[in-house]
C-alpha cells in the first residue's frame, strides 16, 4: 500500500479513462452516462460512502463494495470525514485489487480552513483508500452562506484542488451542499473550472427551493457533471410515511438529467433492492414526472422531507465547529 500519493503514470491514466466504459453482460447492465464533458462513463448508480460506514460489520462493507462492482456500479461516494475515517479506511480495504473497476471519488472537508489542512486531508484519504490518486475530489458541504467566500479567499481550499490536480493527485474537481440552490449559484459565479457539483435532487425537491431548477441547467449548460443525493429525502422518511415508493423516488432522481444518483447502502439487503431498481431503469417521461411532482406538492411545500434545507440537523459538525456552531450532541440532539 502506498503511503504517499504519486503521480498515475501514462498507462495507468490511460487504463483510467477507458475504465467507466467497459463491456458488461446484457443480464448485469446497469446503465452508464457521459461523466460531464470528461468523455468518462460512470453507472447511473453510485454507491454512497457514508451509510457504508454504518455497516453492521467491516466485512459486510467489503461485501457490499464487491457486489456493487460486480453488478456494474463504477462511482464510488465518500468524504474525509465519514463516520471518522471508517467509512474510506472500508472502501479502501475493499478497493484492494478492484482500484481499476471504480471511478473514485471523496471530498476534502476544511469547512473554511487553508489549503494546508486540504492538502493533509487529501493525503490522509488517500492513504485510509490505498489508493495513489482520485478520479473527483470535491469540496463537501458548501452550506453557510459565507462559505464561497472562504473557499475562494486566498491560501483558501480551491488553491488546494488546483494544485492537487497539478500534482496529478486527482483527475476531476467539484463541490457538494445539500442546504441553498443560491449558495451552489455563488461558487459557480467565480467561473473555477468544476468538473462536477453534487446536490439533492428528489421529487421534493421540484416544488421546494429547488436545485433542480435553479443549478441543475447552470451546470448542464457549461457541461459539468451533475451528482444527485438524498433521493429518498435524507434518511428515507418519504418512503417510511408512503408518500412515494422508493421505487419512484429513485426513478424520478435518476431521470432529472443527473450523471448518476448516489444510494445510501448500510446492507447488503438495501444493495440488492437498490440494484434491481438500476438495473430496470427506463427515464421517467415528463408528463408522468410532473403527476408525482404535483401528486406530492403539498407535502413537499413545508420542506418536511427536506429537512436538510431548512435546519442544521444534517450539517457536519466539523463544519459546525468551524462556523462556531454547537454540534447536535452539544445541543442535546
Amino acid at each position: 500500500m502506498p503511503t504517499t500519493a504519486r503521480r498515475p503514470s501514462p498507462r495507468a491514466a490511460k487504463r483510467a479513462t477507458q475504465r467507466p466504459s467497459a463491456p458488461r453482460t446484457p443480464e448485469a447492465e446497469i446503465p452508464r452516462r457521459p461523466f460531464g464533458r470528461t468523455g468518462e462513463l460512470v453507472s447511473v448508480m453510485g454507491l454512497g460512502g457514508y451509510h457504508l460506514g454504518l455497516a453492521p460489520s467491516q466485512r459486510e462493507a467489503l461485501r457490499i463494495v464487491h457486489e456493487a462492482i460486480d453488478a456494474g456500479v463504477n462511482f464510488l461516494d465518500n468524504a474525509w470525514e465519514y463516520n471518522e475515517g471508517r467509512s474510506e479506511e472500508w472502501m479502501g480495504k475493499a478497493l484492494e485489487g478492484r482500484r481499476a473497476q471504480v471511478f473514485l471519488m471523496t471530498k476534502v472537508c476544511t469547512h473554511g480552513r487553508d489549503r494546508k489542512v486540504a492538502m493533509r486531508q487529501l493525503k490522509e484519504s488517500l492513504r485510509r483508500l490505498k489508493t495513489d490518486y482520485l478520479d473527483l475530489w470535491q469540496v463537501h458541504e458548501c452550506v453557510y452562506p459565507n462559505d464561497p467566500e472562504r473557499h475562494f479567499a486566498p491560501g483558501g481550499v480551491i488553491e488546494a484542488l488546483r494544485e492537487a490536480k497539478e500534482q496529478g493527485l486527482v483527475r476531476y474537481l467539484g463541490f457538494t451542499g445539500h442546504k441553498d440552490p443560491a449558495i451552489h449559484l455563488a461558487m459557480l459565479s467565480h467561473g473555477f473550472p468544476f468538473d462536477a457539483v453534487q446536490m439533492p435532487l428528489n421529487v421534493f425537491d421540484g416544488s421546494f427551493r429547488s436545485f433542480e431548477r435553479e443549478v441543475l441547467p447552470v451546470c448542464r449548460a457549461r457541461g459539468i457533471a451533475v451528482l444527485g443525493m438524498k433521493a429518498l429525502g435524507g434518511e428515507g422518511d418519504s418512503v417510511k410515511k408512503r408518500a412515494v415508493t422508493a421505487q419512484e423516488a429513485y426513478r424520478y432522481a435518476m431521470s432529472t438529467g443527473a450523471t448518476t444518483t448516489i444510494m445510501g447502502v448500510d446492507t447488503l439487503r438495501v444493495l440488492r433492492q437498490d440494484l434491481k431498481i438500476a438495473r430496470g431503469f427506463t427515464e421517467m417521461p415528463e408528463p408522468e414526472r410532473f403527476a408525482l411532482r404535483e401528486r406530492v406538492k403539498e407535502l413537499a411545500a413545508d420542506g418536511r422531507f427536506e429537512l436538510y434545507k431548512s435546519t442544521a440537523k444534517y450539517d457536519a459538525d466539523t463544519g459546525r465547529r468551524q462556523h462556531g456552531f454547537p454540534t447536535m450532541e452539544e445541543m442535546g440532539g
